[in-house]
């Protein structure tokens, strides 16, 4: 099969062109070797391109986080450092009361850095679940350890309505339920219960929490899962919820809203499609 030199020319250039990120259509129809080699080429193209974007989105994505990270630090460091500079001079009771809100910054900086980090993994998708059957109450159990000082100082009760065997992986599923019930705690007066329940359809397997707030308006529904969006509220970071999400849905999932009102509290619902 004789080539022209005009078309290895002409590949060459296209070569240089695909290698410098314009876009090139490689594809050739007709028959014969060299329209295999140039399909092969356009094969190798696509895919190198696909690799080059990735990259990107995960170095867009890490920016992204690393650039939240020293946003939400700022605050507390620069709280902290007050407090160190006040510190020598104090007053004895100052000086108690100083080192306990420096403790307490650190801890909440401590969650919100491992937090975020966990977020970076779920949403560049290098989290592997392990899918498995588990009870709503199993689940429910796992979730509630972590609040149990929360729950207790607010003499908050968590109440389960109905155990539905569940498809899920338990530690991460875990966690976003403990992200749904922290929120529903810190939105609930105190001696309140909250109610969890959960159930099968043809379409999902569902858990859903119930708080005993005063319900959300739905013009806030779409920012209750951005990163920080409620940052300055007086009950956390805003990122719980997003976090909750990113689990689900790398489940399969989703997380429905019910904003109650008039007396009836939030609902938020975690569905599992099959």
């Amino acid at each position: 099969m004789l080539i022209k030199k005009q078309e290895i020319t002409a590949l060459s250039d296209d070569i240089r062109k695909a290698i410098d990120g314009k876009e090139v259509d490689f594809r050739d129809n007709r028959e014969g070797l060299w329209s295999i080699l140039k399909n092969d080429i356009s094969t190798l193209v696509r895919i190198n391109n696909e690799q080059r974007n990735t990259a990107q989105r995960d170095r867009d994505l890490l920016a992204d986080y690393l650039a939240d990270i020293s946003h939400q630090l700022k605050t507390p460091l620069t709280s902290m450092l007050i407090m160190v500079d006040l510190l020598e001079n104090a007053p004895a009771d100052k000086q108690e009361e100083f080192v306990a809100n420096i403790k307490i910054s650190l801890t909440r900086m401590e969650w919100l850095v491992a937090t975020l980090l966990k977020m970076v993994r779920l949403d560049s998708g290098a989290v592997e679940f392990s899918m498995a059957e588990i009870s709503a109450g199993d689940l429910l159990k796992k979730a509630q350890q972590p609040l149990e000082v929360l729950l207790d100082v607010k003499n908050q009760t968590v109440e389960l309505s109905n155990d539905t065997i569940l498809f899920c992986d338990r530690h991460w599923t875990a966690e976003a339920l403990t992200n749904l019930l922290k929120n529903a705690s810190e939105y609930s007066p105190l001696n309140s219960k909250i109610t969890v329940n959960s159930g099968i359809n043809p379409i999902y397997r569902w858990i859903s929490v119930t708080d005993c707030g005063k319900g959300i308006s739905k013009q806030k529904y779409p920012g209750l899962f951005k990163r920080f969006e409620y940052s300055q509220n007086e009950n956390g970071y805003g990122i719980g919820l997003p976090l909750a999400l990113s689990i689900v849905r790398g489940q399969n999932g989703d997380i429905e809203i019910d904003g109650g009102g008039k007396e009836t509290g939030a609902t938020f619902t975690i569905k599992f499609f099959k």
